[in-house]
């Protein structure tokens, strides 16, 4: 073997250790992860809401499994926007989760007239859905609308429709009430507050017609006798309210709408984190006291995997842009 022979073997050896030694390290660290650093979890979203709630109430048993500590971070604004947007500009290492929703998720990129700084599918990787809430339909408990039916009528019969309160545009109360809209070809008025509870307040006193949100916000009021739930948005009829309907069950068929939490990581996170992460979350959200405390929000545990997750959410974004498109609904 001539000496030029030799050498050239000897470079493609050394080439191909260490090409296997790199991938070797890329393993290895991906192995380690989350090696004792702390990982952020953005809540886009004030302290106090369902999205914050529900990240601390999975938080200090998945830094238990995971063997790290945890930290929330409110990143509020812009319906979720501005927090999502955050999230994306953090490295792709498995370090920074995002609680995204309906709103933050499959909404916002058709509602604002401005970018939002980020692809609501493209920019994330879904890792797990976290839970799903029905709305109630609800009226006052002096209003002689008892059924769907009833309430459609109205409406038709009102000059510029029912009245409707929400926490705010493009809240999934408001986008519930779009859909049916949407649906049924009836109009309301939407009267869009700061927050569900001055909404709530109006809607007991007689100011308001009409409102959807969670039983989270609106139980407590039907127990006590001041509001009336005629009509659930979901598929089914939920534990607790079952003699309430569905919208589907009340004439209007294949309507289907429940507000959703869920949790992204910026896309390009290695498959072997957010498979460990899918993991890790479906066990907290098996463990009977965080079913319990969900099941109090109003709100049903998923076993979505991510995949099923990204179809979903790739569904919800086709919906509610024609329902936005259709009903010419803008924020700013």
């Amino acid at each position: 073997m001539d000496r030029r022979t030799l050498v050239k073997r000897t470079l493609i050896t050394v080439a191909g250790s260490l090409t296997a030694g790199l991938a070797g390290v890329s393993t290895h660290a991906q192995g380690l992860w989350p090696a004792g650093k702390a990982i952020t979890y953005v809540v886009p979203f004030p302290p106090g809401g369902n999205t914050d709630t529900i990240a601390r109430l999975i938080a200090q048993p998945l830094s238990n499994a995971l063997g790290t500590p945890l930290v929330i971070d409110n990143k509020g604004g812009a319906g979720g926007s501005v927090g999502s947007a955050i999230a994306l500009r953090a490295p792709a290492d498995g370090y920074t989760l995002l609680g995204g929703t309906i709103s933050s998720h499959s909404i916002n990129g058709s509602l604002y007239t401005s970018p939002i700084g980020y692809d609501m599918v493209k920019s994330f990787a879904p890792v797990a859905m976290l839970g799903v809430s029905p709305l109630l339909l609800v009226v006052p408990a002096s209003s002689p609308i008892r059924t769907l039916d009833d309430l459609l009528k109205a409406s038709r019969a009102k000059s510029g429709g029912l009245s409707s309160g929400s926490p705010g545009i493009g809240t999934s109360p408001h986008m519930a009430l779009e859909l049916l809209s949407h649906q049924s070809g009836v109009k309301f008025t939407h009267a869009p507050y700061k927050g569900s509870a001055p909404a709530v307040q109006d809607l007991v006193s007689g100011q308001l017609d009409m409102m959807f949100d969670t039983s989270l916000v609106v139980g407590p009021h039907i127990q006590s006798g001041r509001l009336r739930a005629i009509a659930i948005t979901g598929s089914q009829r939920v534990p607790g309210y079952s003699n309430v309907p569905t919208i589907a069950e009340s004439g209007q068929k294949g309507f289907d709408m429940v507000s959703w939490q869920a949790m992204f990581v910026p896309a390009n996170t290695p498959q072997a984190v957010i498979d460990r992460l899918h993991a890790e979350v479906m066990k907290v959200l098996s463990q009977p006291d965080v079913q319990a405390k969900l099941k109090g929000f109003g709100m049903e545990p998923s076993s979505m995997t991510p995949a099923q997750l990204l179809e979903y959410q790739k569904a919800e974004v086709d919906k509610w842009n024609r329902v936005i498109k259709a009903a010419n609904i803008k924020a700013e």
